[in-house]
């Protein structure tokens, strides 16, 4: 493997040059994939080696990752390095306004965990796999302004601005959600915000312990607005504030700042000592639904394909960008395998396969903003939860929460839906067939009563 943070360069023989756009989560994914199969691939990234430069400051949101990005990591050998790296969470601890915070397990029987990780320590990792794949290559610093598919070649430009063309016959872009790729190739669809920001914050370490249970995601449900933390490794939390972006703005002193933060989250308040110098440093981040088609473009000199973010970006309310990014790779690879390394007929396969489940878990990701914002607080959500709970229990594997569905398991996002609904069909059914025979019953007792 070759490193060059100065110049671009090198195709791939024995099929194509193969370029990938973005040396992030799923981009250095699918180079791994990639390289294991024999072939080439370089991988353009606009920042420098983010392991020499650091991660960028503020904009982390950290990564829950579940079964399904699990999964796809053991491909390539990194998912116990990555539960490693990781603390499990085993359900959320709300804290609502005013009252005690109380626990909700994820799963039925209280078992099952989601991740949570960091972003840099899991694309530092698959960055040192990549780099040591035979047949891939990482180029930094070089940011990839388009591609011109008639001609076969990216278009890259360099931190002093100078402009350069490298050729690629295939290209593959996880750039992001503000994706140059998808922006040059002008597919139909559209991009959604949310009139929600993000800004992060931090709770660290009290007398060398975890100031709130590790166990845990944190959230401090305020109706239109929350706030989450997620345990880290060094047991600092990271917490992040979704509130409308409007609002961001009216806490613009010191003292505002720690007044509100009182009021409105008073037992973290005083957890977070950096809270003012973190509120003032750390940007506001756009949430962002991104939905577009088709994700392939088939030119004279270059074939191109968008995944990840840069395909169908979701907001992060089911923990599930990177879960469902990793997925994309991992169809990408067994779609090569099933046309025998061909292409076009593998790219379009991908996304045929692909799109119908990214637009499931965005709407998905959406409403259950609005779960944890809102219904996570109310006692009815609670008893509905409970006695969701008993019939997993009692009903095992024919009945599963969405939850369960979407988060301990890689049954298709399309599917669950339907699969909800199905189950709630029969349940009503069976519980309208109960009601009929209680009445029956009861007809019946009455009868031989008069008698």
């Amino acid at each position: 493997m070759a490193r060059d943070d100065e110049a671009a360069g090198g195709g791939a023989g024995g099929g194509g040059r193969v370029a990938v756009v973005g040396a992030g989560l799923a981009g250095c994914l699918l180079a791994v994939l990639l390289g294991r199969r024999g072939i080439e691939v370089t991988v353009y990234e606009r920042r420098p080696d983010p392991r020499v430069a650091g991660a960028e400051q503020g904009r982390s949101i950290n990564l829950a990752i579940s079964a399904r990005g699990l999964a796809a990591l053991e491909q390539v050998g990194l998912r116990d390095h990555a539960l490693k790296q990781a603390l499990p969470m085993h359900g959320r601890m709300v804290h609502p306004r005013g009252g005690e915070p109380n626990f909700q397990p994820y799963s039925a029987d209280g078992g099952r965990a989601i991740n949570s990780i960091g972003r840099a320590e899991l694309n530092r990792s698959l960055l040192e796999t990549a780099e040591a794949t035979p047949g891939v290559r990482l180029v930094f610093s070089r940011r990839v302004t388009g591609v011109d598919t008639k001609a076969g070649a990216l278009l890259l430009e360099d931190p002093a601005g100078r402009s350069s063309t490298e050729p690629a016959d295939v290209v593959l872009a996880g750039d992001g959600a503000y994706s140059a790729v998808r922006a040059s190739l002008r597919p139909d669809g559209d991009t959604d915000f949310l009139e929600h920001g993000y800004k992060e914050l931090t709770v660290p370490p009290r007398d060398g312990e975890f100031a709130l249970d590790p166990d845990a995601l944190h959230i401090w449900p305020r109706g239109t607005s929350m706030m989450i933390a997620l345990p880290n490794l060094d047991r600092s939390f990271t917490c992040t504030l979704f509130w409308p972006k409007s609002d961001f703005d009216v806490l613009d002193t010191p003292d505002r700042v720690t007044a509100y933060f009182a009021e409105h989250y008073p037992d973290v308040a005083k957890l977070m000592p950096g809270l003012v110098e973190d509120y003032e440093r750390n940007p506001v981040g756009s949430l962002v639904t991104v939905r577009c088609w088709p994700w392939v473009r088939y030119g004279d000199g270059a074939i191109v394909a968008l995944l990840g973010d840069a395909a169908h970006a979701i907001v992060p309310f089911f923990g599930q960008g990177a879960n469902c990014a990793f997925e994309d790779c991992i169809e990408i690879d067994r779609c090569l395998t099933e046309t025998d390394g061909h292409w076009p007929r593998a790219l379009s396969l991908y996304q045929e396969r692909r799109k119908a489940n990214t637009d499931a878990i965005a709407e998905m990701a959406l409403d259950n903003f609005v779960e944890m914002r809102d219904r996570v607080s109310s006692p009815v959500y609670r008893a509905k939860q409970a006695a969701t709970h008993a019939l997993e229990r009692r009903l095992a594997g024919r009945y599963v929460s969405r939850y369960e569905l979407v988060s301990f398991s890689t049954m298709p996002y399309a599917e669950i839906p339907s699969r909800i609904r199905r189950q709630n069909r029969v349940l009503a059914g069976a519980a309208a067939g109960a009601a009929g025979a209680l009445m029956l019953s009861l007809r019946i007792l009455r009868r031989r009563t008069r008698r």
